[in-house]
């Protein structure tokens, strides 16, 4: 008996949970732009597998955030470019690229493009050096129905507009 008493001590020590780990809501307004605009298309159920970081180098006076959604494996996915501004307390995020690309030893530093990105070398290095970092960090899981409406005060733009649809909330 206190054997089986030692085993369960020792076990629930041994054995945690992760925390579940609150989506930045730069992330996550800018994951409800890119449903918005029917650029990502989550599954019905479930959740998606994010990661991100925020460049404020490459552009000059610009911040840079480059999103990737994992698909079931974390060596392949969708990458994502957008621009983010703030405007009379509006938030705004210009989707400026996407692409698709999974890691490879043949690819330009490990990265392949399936779906090439927009734009030339320039471009695609800085996608690439981004997925890169991303893959570095935690992932974080946002529920699907966490992505479908858009909040107010957010202002959604993307390269595939005409210039009168631009998306926001009010």
């Amino acid at each position: 008996m206190h054997r089986l008493w030692l085993l369960l001590i020792l076990l629930s020590f041994g054995l945690h949970l992760p925390a579940q780990t609150e989506v930045p809501t730069t992330l996550l307004h800018a994951t409800q732009c890119l449903v918005a605009k029917k650029i990502l298309i989550p599954p019905k159920r479930g959740s998606l597998d994010l990661g991100y970081t925020i460049d404020t180098e490459s552009y000059p006076g610009e911040k840079v955030l480059y999103l990737v959604e994992y698909t079931k494996v974390h060596s392949e996915g969708f990458v994502f470019t957008v621009f983010l501004s703030s405007k009379h307390g509006r938030e705004g995020f210009n989707i400026q690229n996407n692409a698709k690309f999974r890691t490879s030893t043949r690819g330009w530093h490990g990265i392949d493009f399936v779906e090439d990105p927009l734009g030339g070398i320039w471009t695609q290095e800085h996608i690439v050096f981004a997925v890169k970092r991303i893959a570095k960090q935690p992932t974080v899981t946002v529920a699907t129905e966490d992505v479908s409406v858009l909040p107010a005060g957010v202002n959604c733009e993307a390269y595939t507009d005409h210039p009168e649809k631009v998306t926001s909330q009010k």
